[in-house]
């Protein structure tokens, strides 16, 4: 039986997930990088497939939607329902700093936020969202390997995309944050909780300094197919 958000069968997910914002995305993951998959969700257009990489290693690959409530819901129920243990979000980003440029890969060792999510543990402090070392040692190992220009460090995961204050984010580049998206902080959360993986790996599309660097379509999908290839390397040494 499947969750509220799911309607995969039991045994449908590999223990490992990748994990995509876009439902198109994840498709053309599985369509790419995946043989004999199988679809196996499609709640609200939430597509998941399941298949096995080019060295017989069995991974699905699952949309998460935009922002930490949408990707919140989905990687809990991965992880509660269907014996998921490791997740590894693949997307995209903005650039905070001047040595991180376009398609570079960032491995979010951590992540910031400026969201209440944590408010839900009741702590009387600040919880720090990170990654699972083993994970991101894994995924770093493979960025080398490939010869992939990487940078590790503080993501933030923001609420907001159209911030009313055009230079808040400087704030956090004061600090060291390396960029910005939407969802590493919530899935970190959740591992940290109910005691999984995880880890965000990001492709840098957009630049808050480098203001007139924009990726085309193109270069976006050859992009991103850097960083996948990292992803599903890493992946294979944690998949059964």
């Amino acid at each position: 039986m499947g969750t509220p958000h799911i309607n995969a069968n039991p045994g449908d997910f590999a223990n490992v997930v990748l994990m995509p914002g876009d439902p198109k995305r994840a498709q053309w993951i599985a369509e790419n990088f995946l043989h004999d998959y199988k679809e196996v969700t499609n709640v609200r257009g939430i597509l998941g497939f399941t298949g096995y990489t080019k060295n017989g290693k069995r991974v699905s690959v699952m949309a998460s939607g935009m922002g930490q409530p949408s990707i919140g819901i989905y990687s809990h129920e991965l992880y509660s329902s269907y014996g998921v243990e490791v997740i590894i979000r693949v997307g995209t980003c903005g650039s905070y700093k001047e040595d991180i440029n376009l398609f570079d890969v960032l491995i979010c060792t951590t992540a910031s936020t400026d969201s209440n999510w944590a408010g839900q543990y009741g702590l009387n402090g600040v919880f720090s969202a990170g990654a699972d070392f083993e994970v991101a040692m894994a995924a770093y190992e493979e960025a080398k390997k490939q010869g992939i220009p990487y940078h590790g460090g503080n993501i933030l995961s923001a609420d907001v995309f159209y911030d009313d204050d055009p230079d808040q984010w400087k704030k956090w580049a004061k600090l060291g944050v390396m960029g910005v998206e939407m969802e590493s902080y919530a899935l970190y959360c959740n591992a940290a909780r109910l005691g999984k993986k995880a880890l965000c790996l990001l492709t840098v599309t957009d630049h808050f300094i480098k203001k007139d660097k924009k990726a085309t379509a193109e270069e976006r999908q050859l992009g991103l197919g850097k960083m996948i290839g990292v992803a599903i390397a890493t992946a294979e040494r944690f998949a059964k």
